[in-house]
Protein backbone atom coordinates (compact mmCIF):
# COMPACT_ATOMS: atom_id res chain seq x y z
CA UNK A 1 0.00 0.00 0.00
CA UNK A 2 1.35 3.83 -0.60
CA UNK A 3 0.56 6.39 1.48
CA UNK A 4 0.86 10.40 1.16
CA UNK A 5 2.44 12.59 4.08
CA UNK A 6 -0.67 13.96 6.40
CA UNK A 7 1.21 17.04 6.44
CA UNK A 8 0.40 18.23 3.58
CA UNK A 9 -2.66 20.95 2.78
CA UNK A 10 -4.27 18.25 0.86
CA UNK A 11 -4.19 15.48 2.97
CA UNK A 12 -4.40 16.97 6.48
CA UNK A 13 -7.84 19.15 5.19
CA UNK A 14 -9.07 15.79 4.09
CA UNK A 15 -8.48 13.86 7.46
CA UNK A 16 -8.84 16.15 9.97
CA UNK A 17 -11.02 19.40 8.05
CA UNK A 18 -13.51 16.37 6.86
CA UNK A 19 -13.66 13.74 9.30
CA UNK A 20 -15.05 15.29 12.98
CA UNK A 21 -14.26 12.77 15.05
CA UNK A 22 -10.84 12.20 13.87
CA UNK A 23 -10.14 16.09 14.07
CA UNK A 24 -11.96 16.05 18.19
CA UNK A 25 -10.14 13.14 19.06
CA UNK A 26 -6.77 15.05 18.23
CA UNK A 27 -7.52 17.90 19.79
CA UNK A 28 -8.37 15.69 23.13
CA UNK A 29 -5.08 14.22 22.60
CA UNK A 30 -3.03 17.74 22.16
CA UNK A 31 -4.55 19.75 24.40
CA UNK A 32 -4.43 20.79 27.98
CA UNK A 33 -8.00 19.35 29.24
CA UNK A 34 -8.78 17.66 32.19
CA UNK A 35 -11.59 14.73 31.89
CA UNK A 36 -14.07 17.30 32.65
CA UNK A 37 -13.14 18.95 29.79
CA UNK A 38 -12.93 16.62 27.46
CA UNK A 39 -14.55 17.87 23.73
CA UNK A 40 -17.36 15.75 22.85
CA UNK A 41 -18.54 17.09 19.93
CA UNK A 42 -17.61 19.34 17.12
CA UNK A 43 -18.96 21.57 14.18
CA UNK A 44 -16.27 23.36 11.54
CA UNK A 45 -16.11 27.00 10.93
CA UNK A 46 -14.83 28.20 7.78
CA UNK A 47 -11.27 28.92 7.25
CA UNK A 48 -9.86 32.25 7.12
CA UNK A 49 -6.46 32.60 7.19
CA UNK A 50 -4.64 35.30 5.03
CA UNK A 51 -1.04 34.94 5.63
CA UNK A 52 0.78 38.29 6.93
CA UNK A 53 3.59 37.03 4.85
CA UNK A 54 3.29 36.35 0.86
CA UNK A 55 6.70 34.34 0.92
CA UNK A 56 4.88 32.04 3.68
CA UNK A 57 1.45 31.52 2.06
CA UNK A 58 1.46 28.42 0.87
CA UNK A 59 3.16 26.76 4.38
CA UNK A 60 0.14 27.14 6.63
CA UNK A 61 -2.90 24.62 7.01
CA UNK A 62 -5.26 25.66 9.30
CA UNK A 63 -8.69 23.81 10.51
CA UNK A 64 -11.26 25.70 12.49
CA UNK A 65 -14.03 24.44 14.60
CA UNK A 66 -15.80 24.64 17.52
CA UNK A 67 -18.00 22.38 20.05
CA UNK A 68 -21.57 23.00 21.83
CA UNK A 69 -20.02 24.56 24.47
CA UNK A 70 -19.09 27.69 22.32
CA UNK A 71 -15.49 26.96 22.46
CA UNK A 72 -13.44 27.66 19.55
CA UNK A 73 -10.08 25.37 18.53
CA UNK A 74 -7.82 26.73 15.69
CA UNK A 75 -5.35 23.63 14.68
CA UNK A 76 -2.42 24.86 12.08
CA UNK A 77 0.21 22.86 10.13
CA UNK A 78 2.82 25.02 10.00
CA UNK A 79 5.32 23.95 7.67
CA UNK A 80 7.95 26.44 7.82
CA UNK A 81 9.00 28.28 11.35
CA UNK A 82 9.40 32.10 11.21
CA UNK A 83 10.07 34.64 14.09
CA UNK A 84 6.51 36.24 13.69
CA UNK A 85 4.67 33.26 14.06
CA UNK A 86 3.73 33.32 17.59
CA UNK A 87 2.47 36.60 17.36
CA UNK A 88 0.73 35.99 14.45
CA UNK A 89 -0.78 32.45 16.09
CA UNK A 90 -1.79 35.10 19.43
CA UNK A 91 -2.92 37.90 16.75
CA UNK A 92 -5.67 35.15 15.19
CA UNK A 93 -6.40 33.40 18.04
CA UNK A 94 -7.30 36.64 19.93
CA UNK A 95 -9.34 37.93 16.91
CA UNK A 96 -11.17 34.95 17.37
CA UNK A 97 -12.36 35.21 21.37
CA UNK A 98 -13.21 38.64 20.63
CA UNK A 99 -15.32 37.95 17.45
CA UNK A 100 -17.36 35.81 19.62
CA UNK A 101 -19.16 38.61 21.48
CA UNK A 102 -22.15 40.72 19.75
CA UNK A 103 -23.08 44.34 21.05
CA UNK A 104 -24.67 43.94 23.86
CA UNK A 105 -23.90 41.06 25.25
CA UNK A 106 -21.75 40.29 28.61
CA UNK A 107 -18.35 39.17 28.66
CA UNK A 108 -19.26 36.54 31.04
CA UNK A 109 -20.58 34.77 27.35
CA UNK A 110 -17.45 34.30 26.36
CA UNK A 111 -15.79 30.75 25.89
CA UNK A 112 -12.10 29.86 25.81
CA UNK A 113 -10.33 29.47 22.31
CA UNK A 114 -7.74 26.82 21.80
CA UNK A 115 -4.80 27.05 19.17
CA UNK A 116 -3.19 24.40 18.64
CA UNK A 117 -0.04 24.53 16.28
CA UNK A 118 1.73 21.34 14.69
CA UNK A 119 5.21 22.99 13.56
CA UNK A 120 7.18 20.66 11.38
CA UNK A 121 10.42 22.35 12.08
CA UNK A 122 12.37 23.21 15.62
CA UNK A 123 12.15 26.76 16.90
CA UNK A 124 12.93 26.30 20.54
CA UNK A 125 16.34 24.24 20.35
CA UNK A 126 17.81 25.51 23.68
CA UNK A 127 14.22 24.20 25.59
CA UNK A 128 14.51 19.87 25.74
CA UNK A 129 10.88 19.65 25.46
CA UNK A 130 8.52 19.51 21.98
CA UNK A 131 5.68 20.86 23.60
CA UNK A 132 4.73 23.94 24.86
CA UNK A 133 1.90 25.46 26.59
CA UNK A 134 1.41 29.12 26.96
CA UNK A 135 -1.82 30.81 28.51
CA UNK A 136 -2.29 33.88 31.10
CA UNK A 137 -0.90 33.06 34.74
CA UNK A 138 0.17 35.25 37.62
CA UNK A 139 3.34 36.03 37.68
CA UNK A 140 3.91 34.87 41.27
CA UNK A 141 1.17 32.20 41.82
CA UNK A 142 1.44 30.23 38.81
CA UNK A 143 -1.75 28.77 40.03
CA UNK A 144 -4.32 31.67 39.31
CA UNK A 145 -5.13 31.31 35.62
CA UNK A 146 -7.05 33.97 33.56
CA UNK A 147 -9.16 31.70 31.09
CA UNK A 148 -9.66 33.26 27.58
CA UNK A 149 -6.49 31.78 25.61
CA UNK A 150 -4.34 28.93 25.47
CA UNK A 151 -1.79 28.39 22.51
CA UNK A 152 -0.24 25.27 22.11
CA UNK A 153 2.90 24.35 19.86
CA UNK A 154 4.19 21.00 19.28
CA UNK A 155 7.83 20.80 17.61
CA UNK A 156 7.17 17.74 15.43
CA UNK A 157 10.97 16.91 14.74
CA UNK A 158 11.84 16.44 18.27
CA UNK A 159 9.59 14.03 19.35
CA UNK A 160 10.11 10.36 19.54
CA UNK A 161 7.56 7.45 21.00
CA UNK A 162 10.71 6.45 23.31
CA UNK A 163 10.97 10.36 24.98
CA UNK A 164 7.26 10.97 25.92
CA UNK A 165 5.24 10.93 29.82
CA UNK A 166 2.20 11.51 27.98
CA UNK A 167 -1.04 9.78 27.69
CA UNK A 168 -1.60 6.97 24.74
CA UNK A 169 -3.37 8.75 22.18
CA UNK A 170 -1.19 12.07 22.05
CA UNK A 171 1.72 9.42 21.08
CA UNK A 172 -0.38 7.62 18.60
CA UNK A 173 -1.53 10.78 16.88
CA UNK A 174 2.42 12.23 17.19
CA UNK A 175 3.54 9.10 15.73
CA UNK A 176 0.62 9.25 12.55
CA UNK A 177 2.01 12.74 11.74
CA UNK A 178 5.51 11.85 12.04
CA UNK A 179 6.23 8.79 10.49
CA UNK A 180 3.59 8.24 7.76
CA UNK A 181 5.45 9.68 4.49
CA UNK A 182 5.20 8.66 0.57
CA UNK A 183 7.62 6.53 1.71
CA UNK A 184 5.80 4.52 4.02
CA UNK A 185 4.54 1.49 2.74
CA UNK A 186 3.88 -0.71 5.75
CA UNK A 187 2.43 1.28 9.10
CA UNK A 188 3.45 -0.19 12.40
CA UNK A 189 0.83 -2.36 13.97
CA UNK A 190 0.19 -0.14 17.49
CA UNK A 191 -0.78 3.09 14.52
CA UNK A 192 -3.54 0.78 12.55
CA UNK A 193 -4.70 -0.92 16.08
CA UNK A 194 -6.16 2.27 17.05
CA UNK A 195 -9.51 2.83 15.11
CA UNK A 196 -9.46 6.48 15.16
CA UNK A 197 -5.66 6.63 14.17
CA UNK A 198 -6.33 3.28 11.32
CA UNK A 199 -9.24 5.48 9.68
CA UNK A 200 -6.97 8.93 9.78
CA UNK A 201 -4.30 6.39 7.68
CA UNK A 202 -6.84 4.78 5.13
CA UNK A 203 -7.51 8.40 4.05
CA UNK A 204 -4.04 8.89 2.83
CA UNK A 205 -3.88 5.86 0.80
CA UNK A 206 -3.25 7.16 -2.95
CA UNK A 207 -5.71 5.51 -4.27
CA UNK A 208 -8.42 7.38 -2.92
CA UNK A 209 -7.16 10.39 -4.23
CA UNK A 210 -7.51 12.16 -7.98
CA UNK A 211 -5.05 12.40 -10.78
CA UNK A 212 -5.86 15.83 -10.17
CA UNK A 213 -5.29 16.08 -6.77
CA UNK A 214 -2.20 13.77 -6.11
CA UNK A 215 -1.09 16.74 -8.97
CA UNK A 216 -1.63 18.96 -6.14
CA UNK A 217 -0.27 17.46 -3.54
CA UNK A 218 3.17 17.41 -5.80
CA UNK A 219 2.93 21.00 -6.75
CA UNK A 220 2.32 21.74 -3.00
CA UNK A 221 5.75 20.53 -1.95
CA UNK A 222 7.30 21.59 -4.86
CA UNK A 223 6.32 25.46 -3.74
CA UNK A 224 7.06 24.46 -0.05
CA UNK A 225 10.39 23.20 -1.21
CA UNK A 226 10.70 26.90 -2.69
CA UNK A 227 9.77 28.97 0.07
CA UNK A 228 11.69 27.49 2.07
CA UNK A 229 14.90 27.95 -0.04
CA UNK A 230 13.59 31.74 -0.72
CA UNK A 231 13.32 32.55 3.33
CA UNK A 232 16.20 31.13 4.11
CA UNK A 233 18.43 32.11 1.49
CA UNK A 234 16.72 35.58 1.77
CA UNK A 235 17.40 35.77 5.62
CA UNK A 236 20.75 34.69 5.49
CA UNK A 237 21.48 37.03 2.72
CA UNK A 238 19.63 39.87 4.38
CA UNK A 239 21.34 38.84 7.76
CA UNK A 240 24.47 39.84 5.83
CA UNK A 241 23.87 43.23 4.40
CA UNK A 242 21.74 43.96 7.86
CA UNK A 243 24.83 43.26 9.91
CA UNK A 244 26.97 45.71 7.56
CA UNK A 245 24.07 48.59 7.61
CA UNK A 246 24.18 47.80 11.09
CA UNK A 247 27.02 49.11 11.91
CA UNK A 248 26.16 52.25 10.96
CA UNK A 249 22.60 52.74 10.98
CA UNK A 250 21.88 50.82 14.68
CA UNK A 251 22.01 46.76 14.55
CA UNK A 252 18.66 45.98 15.52
CA UNK A 253 16.94 48.32 12.71
CA UNK A 254 19.95 47.45 9.96
CA UNK A 255 19.23 43.56 10.02
CA UNK A 256 15.79 44.52 9.91
CA UNK A 257 16.07 46.44 6.98
CA UNK A 258 19.11 44.23 5.48
CA UNK A 259 16.45 41.13 5.64
CA UNK A 260 13.82 42.66 3.90
CA UNK A 261 16.01 43.84 1.06
CA UNK A 262 17.65 40.11 1.06
CA UNK A 263 14.04 39.13 0.84
CA UNK A 264 12.75 40.65 -2.14
CA UNK A 265 15.97 40.78 -4.42
CA UNK A 266 15.87 36.73 -3.58
CA UNK A 267 12.07 36.24 -4.43
CA UNK A 268 12.80 38.13 -7.59
CA UNK A 269 16.51 35.72 -8.05
CA UNK A 270 14.47 32.53 -8.02
CA UNK A 271 11.49 34.16 -9.89
CA UNK A 272 14.25 34.86 -12.67
CA UNK A 273 15.22 31.13 -12.50
CA UNK A 274 12.48 29.46 -12.33
CA UNK A 275 11.00 31.63 -15.51
CA UNK A 276 14.37 30.50 -17.47
CA UNK A 277 13.43 26.97 -16.69
CA UNK A 278 10.02 27.57 -18.32
CA UNK A 279 7.75 27.25 -14.42
CA UNK A 280 4.37 28.47 -15.72
CA UNK A 281 3.72 32.57 -14.50
CA UNK A 282 0.83 31.20 -12.12
CA UNK A 283 3.29 28.74 -10.34
CA UNK A 284 5.98 31.54 -10.29
CA UNK A 285 3.69 34.40 -8.74
CA UNK A 286 2.04 31.08 -6.31
CA UNK A 287 5.72 30.52 -4.87
CA UNK A 288 7.37 33.85 -4.90
CA UNK A 289 4.22 36.17 -4.30
CA UNK A 290 5.53 38.50 -7.37
CA UNK A 291 2.55 39.61 -9.66
CA UNK A 292 2.26 38.42 -13.17
CA UNK A 293 3.38 41.85 -14.64
CA UNK A 294 6.67 41.95 -12.26
CA UNK A 295 7.39 38.50 -13.70
CA UNK A 296 6.73 39.43 -17.56
CA UNK A 297 9.41 41.80 -16.84
CA UNK A 298 12.18 39.92 -15.33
Amino acid sequence: MKYLNPKADLTFKRVFGEHPDLVMSLLNALLPLTADQEITDIEYLPSEMVPENPLRKNSIVDVRCKDKQGRQFIVEMQMIWSPEFKQRVLFNASKAYVRQMSVGEQYELLQPVYSLNLVNEIFEPELEGYYHHYQMIHVENSDKVIDGLQLIFVELPKFTPHSYAEKKMQVLWLRYLTEINDNTREVPEELMANPEVKKAVDALEVSAFTDAQLAGYEKFWDIISVEKTLYNSAERRGMEKGMAEGMEKGIEKGIEKGIEKGMAEERHLIALNMKKQGVSFELISQCTGLSIKEIELL
